[in-house]
């Protein structure tokens, strides 16, 4: 009998690839057909090893996996599965925590551009008839102007050397206090807020970072300093965020990342038009997701021809 890899949801047109790879190491793909827990634990029953993007790998789910050999996240974040429960269970759980680097990077100068020149608001406004450049939020240089990392791993130091091209000044802060990023300046979550005119989140999300932007951080942001978010919704209280921006406190956010997702995009901070929402796109290119796909294939393949796959995050569950 085969083994069977069960995965329980995707974010591209086509699984041609996941079928041929598994194919060839003579494994069967099994797609869920809905994301629900009882769907997910009724088709693990059966799976030899899960692959999970987006949808919730819970503990009913995993105690339901009982063959199960490996969880493989097509990503790089952990939040939605139940790592604790894995260890347990002995099922190491794995991710590609560096196959985006520099898609996300991008992406959030992108977004600290898009903002700091006004171009969303320009586009919206022509889209509606109106050609008033006097009529816009004003403008800095971005030259020269402050850029605060909380989190400055992979993607922040990608980020921090894109923005010192611009002639930027770089901040950041690490859980860990320490700061590795040539010509980038080391500060306290709170000193970094209080000097910096973008900030920009990249860390996980975690009991100890869920809501890291709140009500009484938002309050010691520079006044008129723009926020973005390409990392996990759950890092900001979306409700402070709002009435920061109705307060006048911020000039603007970019958040790429929700809570929940998809968002009701007629409330506040979405419909905020300071606000630009990207759909959870940061991670993507043509190359980086052949890369995520393949990558976690072959960690799942190489678990079940019974070596040790890259990257275990639990690897006090990994057993020969």
């Amino acid at each position: 009998m085969p083994a069977k890899v069960l995965l329980t949801d995707y974010a591209w047109p086509s699984l041609e690839m996941e079928r041929q790879l598994l194919g060839a190491a003579g494994a069967e793909l099994l797609v869920a057909e809905k994301t629900d827990a009882a769907t997910l634990a009724s088709a693990a029953a059966d799976a030899d090893a899960i692959m999970t993007t987006w949808a919730r790998v819970t503990k009913d789910v995993i105690a339901a996996a009982s063959k199960c050999r490996i969880v493989a996240r097509l990503g790089i974040g952990l939040d939605n599965i139940d790592v604790a429960c894995c260890t347990r269970h002995g099922i190491p759980v794995t991710n590609v925590p560096d196959y985006c680097t520099i898609e996300v990077a991008e992406h959030a100068l992108a977004l600290l551009l898009a903002m700091g020149r006004n171009v969303c608001y320009f586009h919206s406004e022509i889209r509606q008839g109106r050609y008033n450049l006097r009529a816009a939020p004003p403008m800095k240089r971005i030259a020269g102007q402050t850029l605060g990392i909380v989190g400055a791993g992979q993607i922040g130091s990608a980020l921090a050397e894109r923005s010192q091209a611009l002639g930027m000044k770089v901040l950041a802060t690490t859980r860990s206090g320490r700061v590795r990023i040539s010509g980038v300046a080391p500060r306290s979550l709170e000193e970094l807020l209080a000097e910096s005119d973008f900030v920009s989140l990249h860390l996980p999300l975690t009991a100890e970072t869920q809501r890291i932007i709140n009500e009484e951080t938002l309050a010691l942001m520079k006044p008129g300093a723009f926020l973005i978010n390409t990392a996990r919704g759950g890092l900001i209280d979306h409700q402070a965020l709002a009435a920061a921006l109705a307060a006048g406190r911020l000039a603007g956010a970019a958040l790429d990342v929700q809570d929940p997702e998809p968002p009701d995009l007629s409330q506040p901070p979405c419909n905020d038009g300071r606000v630009i929402v990207t759909p959870h796109a940061a991670f993507l290119s043509e190359q980086s997701l052949m890369e995520l796909r393949s990558r976690a294939i072959q960690q799942v393949i190489t678990r079940l021809q019974g070596g040790k796959p890259d990257h275990i995050v639990n690897p006090e569950a990994f057993r020969e």
